[in-house]
């Protein structure tokens, strides 16, 4: 990502290969592959994905592709961001979200122009600090960052009506379950790195009890604990 203090409104803007009409393409692809929540295309198209990549990569940046932003870890293809936050919001529009795994923030802009106000978690601090810098320098006001370990939530904050999950456990967190709302929606891809990972849709449905539904196979980094 860019040093954050050159960001000006023709960066937001973008020319050539981040103009509008490039990202406008890729908002063609995304309905071609399926997505048509009108909201989430909107917003989609708003973004600057070539903020939240590596200068060097700018030019690339709306192509229906993930890439490396370092630590290991990358920014999500535009179809799972979008095919994620359309299943997040399929029950209407939500007020409360979390999101575990800030990374490059890109999924956390998308959220935050779609939801009242959102936190977000990150436990590797360079990316903490650069997701922080740049959500802020684009006037998200209604996100929260957060430096700690995503596998546990963020208690202090819940109950969720939604909770998104940017990288895969080997199985669903029960804390995140805990800390949603009853009727509350968790979207995570589940699976191990070497094996087939799936993206879920879990929907808290009392106290005690929650529902799991199956999408499409994934593939995500592994969800890093800090322990």
């Amino acid at each position: 990502m860019r040093a954050i203090n050159s960001i000006t409104e023709q960066d937001i803007k973008g020319v050539g290969m981040t103009s509008q009409r490039t990202r406008d393409r890729l908002i063609t692809r995304l309905k071609e592959k399926g997505i048509n929540n009108a909201e989430v295309l909107r917003v989609m198209s708003l973004v600057p994905r070539h903020l939240f990549v590596d200068e060097a990569m700018a030019t690339r940046a709306y192509e229906d592709a993930s890439f490396p932003i370092g630590h290991g870890q990358t920014i999500s293809q535009p179809y799972i961001v979008a095919r994620m936050t359309e299943l997040l919001l399929g029950s209407g529009p939500l007020d409360y979200v979390l999101e575990v795994g800030t990374g490059s923030a890109y999924q956390a802009a998308v959220l935050g122009g779609l939801v009242k106000e959102m936190h977000t978690v990150e436990v590797i601090p360079e990316l903490y600090r650069q997701g922080r810098d740049l959500l802020y320098k684009l006037g998200y006001r209604n996100i929260r960052t957060h430096l700690g370990d995503g596998s546990w939530g963020w208690q202090e904050s819940a109950p969720y009506d939604a909770i998104m999950v940017t990288a895969a456990p080997d199985e669903i967190p029960n804390a995140l379950i805990q800390q949603l709302k009853i009727g509350g929606r968790l979207v995570i891809p589940v699976g191990a790195q070497n094996s087939e990972q799936v993206l879920q849709l879990v929907t808290r449905t009392s106290d005690t009890k929650y529902s799991v539904e199956n999408f499409e196979s994934v593939v995500f980094v592994p969800l890093v604990s800090s322990s």
